[in-house]
C-alpha cells in the first residue's frame, strides 16, 4: 500500500540532493553516511559527504540521455481480460518493446512494471475541531528493468538505483484511463530505468575487481512463475460526512482531561488495486484496502517527562471498524492513561522476572522475531566507501533453538480470523508475483525458515512470496504476514502471574513487573525517537534498539500493582526468547501497519504492509530495565484553560 512517494523514496533510496549535485559532477554517485550517523532512520541506508580521500569508482562509459528506441516486434496475444484494461494493457505492449531494447552491449533479460492506482480520503480532528480534510486520487508507478543474467547483474550493488541523467517520465500517471499516455510514460519510464541498469552493472563490475563479497557465489536474482490473478476492480463507498462527525466527536474525549496537552484523532480511508506484469508473463491486479482511525496522546509529568499513548482501530474492509461507542471507550482509555502516568512514580533500575501481557506480548514478538525473519542481503559498493548495514539476528540461525522447544510458530496469509479476530496480514500474492504459501518458520523451538524475496539468500533455493515491500539496491523487503505463536504447554494467564511472584519470591525480589503496552507502532516524535535510539547507543547495547514500554506495572506478593514511567529495556534482542519460561492459554490478536521506520514510527514511511500477530502472554526469567538519563522539556508556564466550561 502506498502513502507518501517523496517520503518512501528519500527512506528506501536515501539519496540527498545535496549530495547528488556534488557528486554527479565527479562522475561518481552519492556515498552513503558512515555507522556513526545517529539519524532517526539509521538501520536505512543514509548519505553524506563524500571525504577527500575516498576513492572513486573506475570511470564507465556514461549512458547517453537520449532515448533508446527500441525495435518493434510483433506482440503477443493479448487475453480478453488484459485487453479490457488499459492500464494492463499498456504494460503488456511496451514491455513487448521494451525487451528489444540494446545499449552497450545489454538487452534487459527482466522487465517489471508496478503501479497502485489508489484513492484516499481522510480527516483529523483536536479537542472537537477539525483539523484538516484531504480526498485523493494518485497512480504511482514503478519500474524495476535487470540487464546481465539471473546469476549476475545490476541489483545487489550499493547504487543500484541512482540515476544522474535527465528525468522525462512523471512520477505519477494520468487519473484518467489514457492508454496513450500510460504507453507513453511506460516508454520513458522504460529508457529511463534500463539506462540506470546498464550503468549500475557496469559499475558494479568495476567494484568487483576491488573487493571480495562474501555473496558473490549467490545469484542476483531468483527466476519466478508466470502467475495471472486478475480480480475485479472494486472500492466501497466512504460517507464522508460521516466519517468527519465521528472524528470529530471522538477527538472530544480529552476535553476533560488537563492532563493531556496535545491529542489528535486522524481517519483514513485508503483504497488501491495494485497492478503488476513482468517479463515473465506473470500479470496481476488485485485490490489493497486498508482503513484506519489513529488517536495520539501526549503529556507531562510534573518533572517534565514526556508522556504519550495512542491507539490505532484498522479494518480491510470499512465495515468491520469498531462500533462509535466501543471506539469512544477505548479513546477514554488513553486519556486515563496519561492521567495516571502523570501521577506515578518514575521506575528503578530492574534485573528479574517480567510478563508481558495483553498486546504488549505480540508487540514484543513483532520486534524481536518478526523484524529479524528479513535476512537483508548486503549490497557490493566500492572500497573504503562505509556505510550503516544491520544483518538481521537471526542470519546463520536456521537449524538453531531460538524459542523454547513447548513453542511453534507459523506465518499463514492465507488465514483470514483467528478465534473469532479478523486478521490484517493476509494476502494471496506478494508484490513480486509470487504465490504466498503458510510457513512453519519454528518448530518445536527451532527455526525452520526465513521470509524471502526473490532476492536469493543463501541457504535457500527460491521465494516464498514475503516480498510486500520496497527495498534498497534494486531488491525488495520481505516481512511477514499473520505471525502466529502456539504452544504444547500453557496454563492460565492468572497461574502465570503467580508463576512470576514465585520466582521473586525464590530471588528475593520485592517485586515483579508487568508490561501491558509498549509503545509500537510508536506515537512519538522523530526528535524523541532520535533522542530514543542515541541513549539506547550511549547505554553500551549493541542490539537494535525496541521500543519502550508505556504500559508497566510493579505486581507486589499482595497482589497490588503499581504503574511506573520512564524505563526502558536494555540489551533485549531476539536471543532473550529462548529465555521464555511459560506462556498462558489465552491469546491475543495485534493487528498493525508496518513501515520499516524505526519502532514502526507512524506516519515516517511512505510505504504500509498489513500485518497481525498472534500470541499469548510471555514470562520471561530475567530481563533488565534501567532509568534514562536525559533532560526534560520545562513545563507550561501557566495552566490549561477550562475547556469544558468554555462550550
Amino acid at each position: 500500500m502506498k502513502l507518501s512517494r517523496s517520503l518512501a523514496l528519500a527512506l528506501l533510496t536515501a539519496v540527498a540532493a545535496t549530495t547528488l549535485l556534488s557528486d554527479s559532477k565527479k562522475g561518481a554517485p552519492p556515498t552513503p553516511a558512515d555507522s556513526s550517523d545517529t539519524g532517526v532512520l539509521k538501520d536505512l541506508p543514509q548519505v553524506g559527504k563524500k571525504k577527500a580521500d575516498e576513492s572513486t569508482p573506475e570511470p564507465v562509459k556514461q549512458v547517453p540521455n537520449a532515448p533508446v528506441v527500441p525495435v518493434v516486434r510483433a506482440p503477443r496475444a493479448t487475453s480478453p481480460v488484459v485487453a479490457g484494461d488499459p492500464i494492463l494493457r499498456a504494460m503488456k505492449d511496451e514491455l513487448e518493446r521494451t525487451q528489444t531494447m540494446n545499449l552497450a552491449g545489454y538487452s534487459p533479460y527482466y522487465i517489471e512494471y508496478y503501479m497502485e492506482d489508489g484513492h484516499s480520503f481522510n480527516v483529523s480532528a483536536s479537542l472537537g475541531a477539525i483539523i484538516g480534510t484531504g480526498v485523493g486520487h494518485s497512480r504511482i508507478p514503478q519500474m524495476r528493468i535487470r540487464v546481465g543474467d539471473y546469476k549476475f547483474d545490476n541489483s545487489n550493488y550499493l547504487y543500484s538505483d541512482y540515476y544522474a541523467g535527465t528525468r522525462y517520465d512523471p512520477e505519477t500517471w494520468p487519473i484518467d484511463d489514457d492508454y496513450k499516455a500510460f504507453r507513453r510514460d511506460l516508454w520513458l519510464g522504460s529508457d529511463r530505468t534500463f539506462k540506470t541498469a546498464v550503468e549500475a552493472i557496469a559499475r558494479k563490475k568495476a567494484a568487483m575487481q576491488n573487493v571480495n563479497s562474501q555473496n558473490q557465489d549467490i545469484p542476483d536474482f531468483w527466476k519466478g512463475s508466470p502467475v495471472q490473478k486478475i480480480l475485479p476492480v472494486k472500492t466501497q463507498p466512504v460517507d464522508q460526512a460521516k466519517w468527519t462527525d465521528r472524528i470529530r466527536d471522538l477527538s472530544k474525549v480529552f476535553e476533560k482531561y488537563p492532563e493531556v496537552l496535545g491529542s489528535q484523532v486522524a481517519f483514513q480511508a485508503l483504497q488501491g488495486t495494485r497492478y503488476m506484469e513482468n517479463s515473465e508473463g506473470a500479470a496481476i491486479r488485485t485490490p489493497d484496502n486498508v482503513f484506519y482511525i489513529q488517536t495520539r496522546v501526549l503529556g507531562q509529568a510534573s518533572d517534565g517527562m514526556t508522556l504519550r499513548d495512542s491507539i490505532v482501530f484498522q479494518a480491510l474492509d470499512i465495515d468491520k471498524l469498531p462500533a462509535q461507542a466501543d471506539m469512544e471507550k477505548t479513546v477514554t482509555d488513553l486519556g486515563e492513561h496519561i492521567r495516571q502516568l502523570a501521577a506515578a512514580p518514575v521506575g528503578e533500575t530492574y534485573s528479574g522476572p517480567v510478563l508481558f501481557e495483553g498486546a504488549a506480548a505480540p508487540q514484543l514478538l513483532a520486534e524481536l522475531l518478526g523484524a529479524n525473519l528479513n535476512v537483508p542481503r548486503k549490497p557490493i559498493s566500492e572500497p573504503g566507501r562505509n556505510y550503516p548495514f544491520y544483518p538481521s539476528d537471526l542470519e546463520g540461525r536456521v537449524g538453531s533453538r531460538i524459542l523454547p522447544e513447548f513453542l511453534d510458530v507459523v506465518d499463514d496469509p492465507t488465514q483470514t480470523v483467528y478465534n473469532g479476530v479478523p486478521l490484517f496480514g493476509t494476502y494471496e500474492i506478494d508484490d513480486e508475483g509470487v504465490a504466498a504459501p503458510p510457513l512453519t518458520i519454528v518448530e518445536k523451538g527451532y527455526l525452520k525458515t526465513l521470509l524471502l524475496t526473490r532476492q536469493p539468500v543463501k541457504g535457500f533455493n527460491s521465494s516464498n512470496g514475503r516480498a510486500r515491500l520496497p527495498g534498497a539496491s534494486g531488491a525488495s523487503t520481505a516481512t511477514m504476514s499473520n505471525l502466529i505463536v502456539r504452544s504444547s504447554q500453557s496454563v492460565p494467564l492468572a497461574d502465570l502471574r503467580k508463576q512470576m511472584m514465585q520466582m521473586c519470591q525464590q530471588r528475593n525480589k520485592p517485586y515483579g513487573i508487568i508490561v501491558r503496552k509498549m509503545d509500537f507502532p510508536s506515537s512519538a516524535s522523530v526528535e524523541e525517537v532520535r533522542r530514543i535510539m542515541q541513549g539506547i547507543s550511549q547505554s553500551g547495547s549493541a542490539s537494535k534498539p525496541v521500543s519502550i514500554p508505556l504500559l508497566a506495572y510493579r505486581v507486589y506478593p499482595n497482589g497490588k500493582e503499581e504503574l511506573i514511567r520512564g524505563v526502558r529495556f536494555r540489551a533485549l534482542n531476539v536471543r532473550a526468547l529462548k529465555d521464555i519460561t511459560a506462556v498462558s492459554s489465552e491469546t491475543q490478536v495485534f493487528n498493525f501497519l508496518n513501515n520499516l521506520a524505526p519502532f514502526a514510527l507512524m506516519g515516517a514511511g511512505g510505504y504500509i504492509a498489513a500485518e497481525s500477530v498472534v500470541a499469548p502472554a510471555l514470562l520471561f526469567d530475567d530481563l533488565e530495565l534501567e532509568r534514562p538519563q536525559e533532560d526534560m522539556p520545562k513545563l507550561p508556564v501557566v495552566p490549561p484553560p477550562a475547556l469544558t466550561a468554555s462550550r
